[in-house]
């Protein structure tokens, strides 16, 4: 019986030891304008992801862009802090 028991236990242990560990991860973008006088860059948004480790930076590199608006050219970069 304490054989069986103490084979549980390690199954368990090599089980959660294996398995992904889902945490907060925190997603920063700035937001990068390029005119002809130079760049600005401004904090744009911040994203928390409770994911494991991949799945987190490949969501937040998925808010990754460029386009224009008004102000002119810019880039979003993210980033996994």
């Amino acid at each position: 019986m304490k054989k069986l028991i103490l084979t549980v236990a390690v199954l368990i242990a090599i089980a959660t030891s294996t398995t992904s560990c889902k945490k907060d991860y925190v997603c920063k973008c700035s937001k990068t304008y390029t005119s002809g006088s130079g760049t600005s860059t401004h904090d744009y948004s911040t994203y928390t992801y409770r994911e494991d480790r991949k799945r987190a930076e490949d969501r937040c590199n998925a808010n990754t862009s460029t386009s224009s608006d008004f102000f002119g050219d810019y880039s979003i970069n993210c980033q996994i802090q």
